[in-house]
């Protein structure tokens, strides 16, 4: 009897211990989005190429401003693509769908200091009209589980966004759906998940999408009915919003419902990506972060402002570098002003997106040449430069030393 009691005790003591979340709060943290969507005609999601390239009239042409850096991947990680470059080079790409790609762009993040990662989710993808799953959902839940396994092996931490774009005017069934596919299947157990991201004491979902004037086929209702399901599920709630959510201007519906369903949540995640392309936007967007960050603390909410490092869809829609990086400079100005607007966490957009040159990661600097596309590189700064300075912004930005107004030198 003593021993099956010490058993009980030593079980109830190892469960308190796993359910003790190892990144309690976001405040101090900066974490990246993680798009995660990168498939390619051999991996295992026999889904064909997703996010690299398109077909038309029986041509591929690439949706990409920028390659990965693939030095560090082994063969069987890899897919040439299927596009025409002169000389006969041949250029080739990682699947997300694949565990160990997953676990070395973790391993990137801890080598470089940060902090996690938002695993970008999109139902649409995952189900049907009528509601019903797509074989596609498998992997993305796979791609979920890489990033839940690789954030807990490399001390990052991680949390699901919901990205609600493109679904119906049933968004919330199908999200809600989604969601206890998660937690069912245990792809999603908050007693196991160390390395969950939490925030006042909660695990953290995130909702993206709201409020949007973009004659998106979902409403307000459905979007309050998603924050009180997750606030039920004992969640902290993000939002992510328009730029302009505060005045309800611009991007933003004209509707005061949506200050109402913002004060439900816990965190507000203002979209600003493309809505400023150089220094003056940015002394502009620092006006506006203040005035929204004085809104949150005011309601009680936490404020998370989006940075990126610039922005470039050359390939996709025939804009190449429509927004300039000036070697990092621009990225390091909108820390700056995050941490003058009194931002207590950072987003950054993104840490893998290359189809509209957002991304952070390691690309190939001596891209070869297509016979009628081309791709971008970071010029003579390192492949890893974005990842070391995101790296450098994040430990000063927990430190709360003001930032010098010029990048550090490496």
């Amino acid at each position: 009897m003593k021993i099956y009691r010490l058993f009980l005790c030593l079980a109830a003591l190892q469960t308190a211990f796993a359910a003790e979340p190892l990144y309690p709060s976001l405040d101090g943290r900066v974490m990246c989005g993680y798009q995660g969507w990168f498939r390619t005609e051999t991996d295992q999601s026999n889904a064909g190429w997703h996010h690299w390239v398109r077909k038309h009239n029986g041509k591929y042409t690439p949706t990409i401003d920028y390659l990965p850096d693939i030095s560090e991947a082994t063969s069987d990680e890899l897919s040439p693509l299927p596009l025409h470059f002169k000389e006969g080079a041949v250029a080739k790409v990682f699947s997300s769908d694949n565990r160990a790609t997953v676990n070395r762009h973790f391993k990137w993040m801890k080598q470089y200091g940060i902090d996690g990662v938002f695993v970008q989710r999109f139902p649409t993808s995952f189900y049907n009209r009528k509601s019903e799953p797509r074989p596609y959902r498998n992997s993305g839940d796979r791609v979920l589980g890489y990033c839940r396994d690789a954030a807990a092996a490399n001390g990052r931490s991680c949390t699901l966004m919901f990205d609600l774009s493109g679904l119906g005017a049933n968004a919330a069934e199908i999200v809600i759906k989604d969601w206890k596919h998660l937690t069912s299947s245990g792809i999603i157990n908050f007693k196991t998940d160390t390395a969950w991201q939490y925030h006042q004491e909660h695990p953290l979902i995130s909702i993206w999408g709201l409020g949007f004037n973009d004659k998106r086929k979902y409403n307000l209702a459905a979007c309050e009915k998603l924050v009180d399901f997750f606030k039920t599920e004992g969640c902290s709630v993000l939002l992510g919003v328009p730029f302009y959510w505060r005045t309800l201007n611009k991007d933003t519906i004209r509707d005061k419902r949506l200050h109402d369903i913002i004060r439900k949540a816990d965190i507000v995640h203002s979209w600003s990506v493309g809505r400023f392309k150089d220094s003056n936007g940015v002394k502009h967007v620092e006006k506006v972060w203040q005035e929204d960050s004085i809104w949150c603390l005011e309601n009680k909410l936490t404020f998370m402002p989006v940075v990126f490092a610039g922005f470039s869809w050359g390939n996709l829609k025939g804009e190449p570098n429509s927004i300039p990086r000036r070697g990092g400079a621009f990225l390091w100005e909108q820390f700056i002003a995050a941490q003058h607007a009194g931002a207590s966490c950072i987003y950054v957009a993104m840490f893998d997106e290359v189809d509209e040159g957002t991304q952070i990661f390691k690309i190939d600097n001596t891209p070869p040449e297509g016979e009628d596309f081309e791709f971008q590189s970071y010029g003579d700064l390192p492949s890893d430069h974005y990842l070391w300075l995101t790296g450098e912004a994040t430990r000063l930005f927990r430190s709360g030393k003001p930032f010098p107004q010029k990048i550090p030198k490496r």
